[in-house]
């Protein structure tokens, strides 16, 4: 069974995250993860888990979490889940938005270096 989280609950798992870290708190990341599965997501994967329980199983991934890397929790996530047959898909549009920012960086680069040439031998021609 595949479970796909889309990029905005993965920013908010981020996000939490990131705060759980900061407030040595993980109440609230619990709650946020859990909410980022749809009810229908729920539901499946609470038939697979031994304890039938998400909140439950999540409280125990982040009781093994170090609290220290947010890639660590996804990857404690995947293993996790994908020990009951559950293959976790995130959509990482942040992650694709910076790799397309560089190429972009890159072709900006290119176009402006022709530019400022043009520039300089007008300069230097008066």
């Amino acid at each position: 069974m595949e479970v796909y989280l889309d990029a905005r609950a993965v920013r908010q798992i981020r996000v939490s995250a990131q705060e759980a870290m900061e407030e040595d708190d993980t109440e609230s990341l619990r709650e946020d993860i859990l909410e980022a599965f749809t009810e229908e997501q729920v539901e499946e994967i609470e038939r697979r888990l031994d304890s039938g329980d998400l909140f439950e199983f999540l409280t125990d991934v982040l009781d093994e979490w170090s609290g220290e890397d947010i890639e660590e929790l996804f990857e404690l996530l995947e293993t996790q889940l994908g020990e009951y047959g559950i293959d976790l898909k995130t959509e990482n549009k942040s992650e694709e938005e910076d790799d397309d920012e560089e190429e972009e960086d890159e072709d900006d680069d290119d176009e402006e270096e022709p530019v400022g040439e043009d520039l300089e031998d007008d300069y230097f021609d008066d």
